[in-house]
């Protein structure tokens, strides 16, 4: 029984996803960020960034009980332990960690800020706004040319890659960017959202 540490945040639905997806028994623990439960000594000494998502597998490496945060090193790990999710050719498997690492770097990062100035900033700041929306539309652009003519991120198959990015883009309205006019990319978050785990993990915690 795998325990996953998580709120309701992008990130925290990419761990989610990955279970349902691997149709593994795991115990939810809702880490509540708006009241700082982040910040509690029982979690930080799992994720001691203290930020969610984290898991605790009691069967992890040499059958030793693994402590691990940083969603994309979590879903290597379960991809890498139940062998799904990630192409065993190596080419193949060093694209889908480049656009699992493109995630990571920027489509999280950036949108992150995006939803920030946004929708929570206590005050208005134009500039902000205008720099991490503008690199929003960017970053799409860039996601709807790698979907062109392809089912999913990296071709037929589903991986990691979609799983960490498709959070991510159902936030758009947060990041002032209309679907409608990445068509590659909004006929793939259509093919997500009629995947029965991709639905069950994103109504996790």
């Amino acid at each position: 029984m795998i325990d996953l540490y998580t709120w309701g945040t992008p990130n925290g639905r990419k761990i989610s996803i990955m279970l349902e997806a691997l149709r593994l028994p795991y115990r939810v623990h809702p880490v509540n960020i708006l009241e700082n439960d982040q910040f509690e000594a029982s979690f930080l000494k799992i994720s001691p960034n203290n930020k969610i998502p984290a898991i605790v597998d009691p069967e992890g490496p040499n059958g030793e009980t693994v402590e691990l945060f940083e969603s994309g090193a979590i879903l290597i790990y379960l991809a890498e332990k139940n062998d799904e999710f990630i192409p065993t050719d190596p080419i193949a498997r060093l694209e889908c960690l480049q656009w699992l690492m493109w995630q990571m770097g920027g489509f999280g990062p950036f949108l992150g800020q995006a939803h920030h100035f946004n929708k929570f900033a206590k005050e208005d700041v134009p500039y902000a706004k205008q720099r991490f929306n503008t690199e929003a539309q960017r970053l799409w652009r860039v996601l709807n040319t790698q979907l062109e003519n392809k089912s999913f991120i990296i071709g037929d198959d589903l991986s990691i890659a979609d799983f960490a990015i498709y959070p991510w883009a159902m936030r758009y309205e947060w990041q002032a960017v209309d679907p409608e006019q990445f068509p590659f990319v909004n006929a793939w978050m259509e093919r997500m959202n009629d995947i029965e785990f991709v639905k069950r993990g994103m109504q996790v915690p």
